[in-house]
């Protein structure tokens, strides 16, 4: 399956269009993470912790919009987007929103 966030790929023409495929994943961030964060912030670096659960939201969100176009009987996705958002009460929740258009290249 290729992915890619441009509208058409060089040299394989799009002969057919399936519709706009998503994939989404929303993860928490635990007290333990928040806590060792805070930290990060007053001495500086970078958080491991949360890089490495944003990293699995991401491909847990890809792997929906794969899962999406093959069912839609696509062998790519053109024009994909990437949207991260906090939620909850207190932004306890990151959410990770994939979409694109599933086509059949040539």
């Amino acid at each position: 399956m290729l992915l890619t966030t441009t509208p058409t790929v060089e040299g394989r023409p799009i002969r057919v269009y399936h519709g706009v495929v998503t994939g989404e994943a929303i993860v928490g961030a635990n007290f333990v993470k928040d806590f060792l964060s805070s930290i990060r912030d007053i001495v500086g670096g970078r958080s491991g912790s949360y890089e490495k659960t944003l990293r699995s939201a991401r491909e847990t969100a890809f792997a929906e919009l794969t899962e999406s176009a093959l069912a839609a009987g696509a062998n790519a996705v053109v024009g994909i987007d990437i949207d991260y958002e906090v939620l909850g009460e207190s932004n306890g929740m990151l959410m990770v929103c994939v979409s694109g258009t599933a086509v059949t290249l040539a």
